[in-house]
């Protein structure tokens, strides 16, 4: 891929179709809040994005925030409209890396590899941090967020609205693809993230895919661990132009979450 500039990204934007918002039409009253507004650079934070669970360490700032949530939150719409097809979990995965690239995220790998179940019985968001304690092993601050994010999901009302819409985003019937990711600023203050991307396939249809409990020889589990770093120059040219093409779609799939 040639190398990705501002006016290389705003023109992708251009181009770029999305589809239909299914609830485009139904009322939003002050349930759905303008999500920019609860970030918070001073804080800890997580935040459910469609089918994507990001956390933020403290010191990227409000801005920064919001930037990932929309540049996440478009790619995996973009590929929903190019990959239609729930099933076909890799080209999913494809289109979606594609559109982060073209909007300045530089992704270093993006091959997976199967996860071999430990124990019967092991629930999916154990299978999570027993891969997130490998690849984030080096960084334990960020290792300690997404273990508090993930532990506060599991003991969270499972009818708050960010478990509808993690769930409605992330799998169809037997098959789910899911991401989970850490922003953290660089001491030079460069925005990066560490990106585990999922593709769960069972024999059963799945409920909750977080607290889908794994059966030996009935479930698979492939991920795809990879470091990424943002060109800042791309992502404040495009910023304003990603904000106004996804409209409401931020308020339908975007909800945060109390990490006490």
């Amino acid at each position: 891929m040639q190398p990705v500039t501002a006016a290389s990204a705003l023109a992708f934007i251009d181009a770029v179709q999305l589809p239909p918002n299914p609830l485009a039409g139904f009322e939003r009253a002050a349930a759905h809040p303008d999500k920019a507004a609860q970030l918070d650079a001073t804080k800890n934070q997580a935040t459910v994005v469609g089918s994507e669970v990001v956390s933020f360490l403290k010191g990227v700032t409000n801005e920064q925030r919001q930037d990932v949530v929309n540049t996440t939150l478009l790619a995996q719409l973009v590929a929903n409209r190019k990959v239609p097809d729930h099933a076909n979990i890799f080209a999913w995965f494809e289109a979606y890396f594609e559109v982060l690239g073209q909007l300045g995220w530089v992704i270093e790998n993006k091959g997976f590899s199967s996860y071999e179940e430990q124990a019967d019985g092991l629930e999916a968001h154990e299978a999570i941090l027993q891969i997130a304690a490998v690849v984030l092993g080096a960084t334990p601050t960020a290792l300690a967020i997404v273990t508090s994010t993930i532990q506060s999901m599991k003991a969270m009302d499972q009818s708050r609205p960010w478990i509808t819409i993690f769930d409605r985003e992330s799998k169809r019937a037997n098959t789910a693809r899911f991401q989970v990711a850490v922003a953290q600023t660089s001491k030079s203050s460069v925005l990066a993230l560490s990106l585990m991307a999922f593709a769960l396939e069972a024999e059963t249809t799945l409920t909750q895919v977080l607290f889908f409990k794994f059966r030996r020889g009935r479930a698979k589990l492939k991920q795809c661990s990879t470091s990424v770093v943002i060109n800042q120059e791309v992502l404040v040219a495009v910023r304003d132009k990603v904000k106004k093409k996804l409209g409401s779609y931020v308020n339908d799939y975007v909800d945060s979450l109390n990490l006490g």
